[in-house]
């Protein structure tokens, strides 16, 4: 794809990883005390807020002249890939802890060529076939006797769940909207799918059942910083930077370099978080990034 800079898509993929690495970490220690729901809604509105002076300060209009099944897409895209995906995410980032999940996370790239196979007609060569088996190895090798790091098997089999179902999401939400990504600018893209993702967060939190519950464990919290901060640079700065990088390189390339987060994240959970680095998860960590790469570049 021609573009201003010579590999600026690749470049912002790369950043992107760097930005969400540092905000799994801080949603890691909000997520201590604030549910996955009130964190997802918080996190959504504050970047939808502050998208609008963004994109007044660039001169992007807010409604653009397209078709309304442009405007149905983007907004669906929200629902799945941020009302949905992200509260999974969050509720497995809890259950797991930030160095697991981030090896789970490596379904990511898995599920974006998947996609492609079934909606494009795409094929998987050997290698890449070798990369999804990699990928599924290292989730088995880290996740394996994890009950002696502190971690219950049931939690342990439902952070594993949720997260393969927030990968599954994330990748459904973005390849459905890749073609129009292409044509569209980046700001208004973002905004629409922020705002259908906030729509779906309203109405399931208005029919959950301990909605108070969820509603006070973000008022009482004591772990504002976090959350704030988290929020600012997860779901404002990264969402940008993310679905520019996907608008300026090609999907799969763009998700692979993405993963990279994987490793950041990884090792900033080991610094920062104190979390327990065995043999295990070194070993899970490589084969789920190499496998990641596999898939995409095989």
């Amino acid at each position: 794809m021609n573009t201003p800079i010579p590999y600026l898509g690749e470049s912002l993929a790369l950043l992107t990883a760097f930005i969400w690495a540092s905000a799994v970490i801080l949603f890691k220690k909000s997520g201590e005390s604030v549910h996955p729901i009130a964190l997802n809604l918080f996190k959504t509105v504050m970047a939808t807020v502050l998208i609008i002076p963004t994109m007044w300060l660039f001169g992007e209009t807010f409604f653009r002249p397209v078709s309304t099944s442009d405007y149905i897409l983007l907004l669906l895209s929200g629902v799945i890939g941020i009302g949905l995906s992200d509260t999974m995410f969050f509720k497995s980032l809890n259950l797991l802890g930030a160095g697991l999940s981030a090896i789970v996370d490596c379904l990511y790239s898995p599920f974006i060529i998947g996609l492609s196979v079934l909606w494009i007609g795409e094929r998987l060569n050997g290698w890449q076939v070798l990369g999804v088996v990699m990928i599924v190895a290292a989730v088995l090798t880290a996740t394996s006797k994890e009950k002696q790091n502190r971690i219950s098997s049931r939690n342990l089999i439902w952070g594993i769940i949720w997260g393969v179902a927030a990968m599954a999401s994330m990748a459904v939400g973005i390849v459905m909207i890749k073609p129009m990504l292409e044509h569209s600018p980046v700001l208004w893209a973002t905004e629409v799918r922020l705002i259908g993702g906030g729509i779906t967060l309203i109405l399931i939190l208005l029919f959950y059942p301990s909605r108070r519950a969820v509603i006070n464990s973000l008022l009482k919290s004591h772990n504002w910083k976090y959350t704030i901060s988290g929020s600012f640079l997860g779901a404002y700065l990264a969402m940008i930077v993310w679905l520019a990088g996907m608008k300026f390189a090609q999907a799969s390339i763009a998700s692979a370099l993405n993963q990279t987060s994987n490793v950041l994240v990884f090792i900033f959970a080991a610094i920062l978080l104190k979390e327990p680095v065995n043999t295990r998860k070194i070993i899970g960590i490589g084969l789920g990034v190499g496998g990641a790469f596999l898939v995409t570049f095989g």
